[in-house]
């Protein structure tokens, strides 16, 4: 389903019909509802599939295991699910950085993970010690090079390297299942009830920490997770692409961008035509998302036929953006404020 270059040069330029509606909102009710069918079932999914993935890992450590490699994929799908969420529990002790140490611009993660094996380094022994080793060699990009690059799969002692997968597996579970239980036992208050002696005074404080992150999360999936790969035109940049090893690269993004949509549905529920509007926007993400299933790791974008599908799935998430921007955050009263990826 290729569309023609004019296509995306008028949909790039030609502003959304943006609604005038006047929206009053319950705040509050708002961020019950994002906390109670977003928040905490994501971060549900998440400790339970690591917990299975660890346990594949117990069961079978070698890196080409179909059991390990499928829960490494259910895993890394529910960290999709709530990446976006980078505030109050996943930001205790780097545990966000702990699970997903991505973009690695420098090539940390396999220089982390060669030292590990070449020094056979006893830190991978204890659980707690292991939390101490740089997040460059943890989480689920350490995995992913453990089970699918083709030096380190293999690299060192096959009784230390399977040690190993079973450490980061674990570490995994460990730092997922603790920010569950913090959701679970106070954060979710902290959120759903605030205070003056609490992280959020007000129910527009909590719904704009909400929002930030729906904003946020479309700018990465367009900007970095589909930007890095596309690099420029004459610079294309294919090898940037996340979790290319594993092939996942669009998965990431089509995973990424469905628990977006969840969020932006909850967050728009009091605007009918707001809802719409995102229901048309997701529709295309979904539609163009599926039309690039033959080009799983983008590698397509070093060719400008294949370059030009990936930029239309990037010019819909950044329709699914704006709506973000220039709706809905004037609809529930709230701005994203200062955004990492903005730069300086």
């Amino acid at each position: 389903m290729l569309k023609s270059f004019a296509f995306v040069a008028s949909f790039a330029l030609t502003a959304p019909a943006f609604s005038q509606e006047a929206v009053r909102v319950d705040q509050g009710a708002l961020v019950e509802a994002a906390v109670a069918q977003h928040i905490l079932p994501g971060f549900e999914a998440l400790a339970t599939t690591t917990l299975a993935l660890s346990a594949a890992a117990e069961t079978e450590c070698s890196s080409t295991s179909e059991p390990l490699r499928a829960a490494f994929h259910t895993a890394f799908d529910a960290w999709m699910g709530v990446s976006h969420l980078r505030f109050g529990p996943t930001e205790v002790d780097e545990r966000a950085f702990g699970l997903a140490f991505w973009p690695d611009t420098k090539g940390f993660t396999p220089k982390a993970l060669g030292r590990l094996i070449a020094d056979e380094d006893p830190v991978i022994a204890d659980a707690a010690e292991f939390q101490t080793v740089s997040v460059a060699g943890r989480g689920f990009f350490a995995l992913e090079q453990l089970l699918y690059d083709p030096r380190i799969s293999t690299l060192g002692a096959p009784d230390y390297h399977c040690a190993l997968v079973r450490r980061v597996a674990a570490d995994i579970a460990l730092s997922s299942g603790a920010i569950h239980t913090d959701w679970v036992n106070g954060f979710a208050t902290l959120l759903t009830e605030p205070s003056e002696s609490g992280s959020y005074e007000t129910d527009a404080e909590s719904l704009q920490v909400i929002y930030k992150a729906l904003d946020s999360g479309l700018q990465f999936d367009a900007e970095v997770r589909l930007g890095r790969p596309l690099g420029s035109f004459d610079k294309p940049r294919p090898t940037r692409a996340e979790a290319r090893r594993s092939g996942r690269s669009l998965r990431n993004v089509t995973v990424s961008t469905a628990a977006l949509a969840e969020l932006a549905h909850i967050l728009s529920a009091e605007s009918d035509t707001i809802r719409a509007d995102y229901s048309a926007a997701f529709a295309l993400i979904q539609e163009q998302a599926t039309d690039l299933q033959d080009d799983p790791v983008f590698a397509g974008v070093k060719e400008v036929q294949g370059r030009f599908r990936v930029e239309i799935l990037q010019q819909y998430i950044n329709r699914a953006w704006d709506i973000t921007t220039l709706e809905l955050g004037p609809a529930l009263g709230v701005s994203a404020g200062f955004n990492a990826l903005d730069g300086d």
